[in-house]
């Protein structure tokens, strides 16, 4: 038979580690793995205005027909505002709506294979495991150029220049909008103006993934890289996921904006084409969510407002982190913890000492010390740095 042929796919290892984690029975065990944000509770709440838009779209919307293959127009105009700001070039954006920010990031790589089928994909080392993955499944080649310096936990961007001067014209540059996951080094506005401008000499388009806006330095500066990147290149695609920053992770809300210096109508076709191909309709509960909020002052308020508690919170954990661990090893070594974004840090750890880490004291964090912020609290903090320096880090 046919399907003899197949093998057994590799485990997910952030998928294997949850499973892992809910099966330890001991007190006091610390999930840093899986990408989600947590309270202090422990909990992932649905946010406020989260909640209104919802009990507002039950009593009004009157019909579930179908709305679009690209979505809802509404939808993508508010999201392609919040990300790309009120001056972005409207006459050059298409847009089509996708189930998450995977969604996106895979509709985009269809596209590129499309258009160019012998295109190399540039991804950071390291990137999003996702990233080579879908990459490889959707039968392009890639290629890493470096990005985080191992020694000072930060952006090796001299390096990651460097590697980026052998780009040739067609392929495409994978970047992390902010908050790169999995090390949480971020690009500054003047390393961005410096890779627009290389990717425009080279004739590449410039991919950005987006996943974690507002989680940063706020909704404003996360993008600021981004749309000054959308300025200076002809050709731009970019994967936006509304999972984390409105917290909808379920509901697989995602847009993917093309950028292009030709007629957009032809790149809306194609946007359009992709869609019906892979799912025909995308989702639209989320997206109709997001729309609501964005549309409405008093709900985009209180959405900012609840999303800048988030950010403040993961940033007060960082800095608490980072102060345990001063303390308890006499030096700052681990004074990149306060200074990366985000939800995410690589913190520089064997996998050895990872394993340790978690059959002495309950710590999961992925294998190559990928940890997530968001799953501390003040309380499993202290544990955590004691863990830390136990396993030799």
């Amino acid at each position: 038979m046919t399907f003899q042929t197949l093998t057994r796919p590799a485990p997910d290892k952030i998928l294997a580690l949850v499973a892992a984690f809910r099966e330890d029975p001991r007190d006091g065990k610390i999930d840093l793995g899986v990408g989600v944000y947590k309270d202090a509770s422990g909990n992932t709440p649905v946010m406020r205005a989260v909640k209104a838009a919802e009990r507002r779209i039950v009593e009004e919307q009157a019909t579930k027909v179908y709305t679009g293959l690209a979505g809802d127009a509404g939808f993508g105009e508010a999201l392609s505002s919040l990300v790309l700001g009120d001056d972005a070039p409207r006459d050059r954006l298409a847009m089509a709506a996708t189930p998450g920010g995977t969604g996106a990031v895979h509709q985009a790589l269809e596209l590129i294979r499309l258009a160019n089928p012998n295109a190399t994909i540039w991804l950071s080392d390291p990137t999003w495991p996702n990233h080579p993955a879908i990459t490889k499944h959707v039968g392009l080649r890639q290629r890493y150029y470096r990005y985080f310096d191992p020694e000072t936990r930060a952006v090796e961007f001299d390096a990651m220049m460097s590697d980026l001067a052998e780009v040739a014209a067609g392929d495409a540059v994978v970047l992390h909008g902010c908050c790169h996951n999995p090390t949480g080094a971020n690009l500054t506005l003047p390393h961005w103006e410096a890779v627009a401008d290389l990717l425009a000499e080279r004739g590449a388009v410039a991919f950005v993934d987006i996943a974690y806006q507002g989680f940063g330095d706020g909704l404003e500066a996360d993008a600021a890289g981004l749309r000054t990147l959308i300025g200076r290149v002809p050709e731009a695609l970019v994967a936006v996921s509304c999972s984390k920053n409105f917290g909808i992770y379920r509901e697989r809300t995602g847009l993917l904006i093309a950028a292009t210096d030709g007629p957009s109508k032809v790149m809306q076709g194609n946007l359009n084409t992709l869609n019906r191909l892979n799912y025909s309709f995308p989702p639209d509960h989320g997206a109709r969510v997001v729309q609501t909020i964005l549309g409405d002052a008093e709900l985009r308020a209180d959405w900012a407002a609840e999303l800048e508690e988030v950010r403040g919170s993961m940033l007060g954990l960082r800095e608490q982190l980072a102060g345990e661990l001063r303390e308890r090893t006499g030096s700052d070594r681990f004074g990149f913890l306060g200074a990366h974004r985000g939800m995410f840090s690589l913190l520089g750890a064997t996998p050895e000492q990872v394993e340790a880490m978690r059959a002495d004291h309950g710590v999961y964090m992925v294998g190559d010390s990928r940890m997530n912020i968001a799953g501390l609290n003040r309380e499993t903090v202290p544990r955590l740095a004691e863990a830390i320096v136990a396993a030799g880090v």
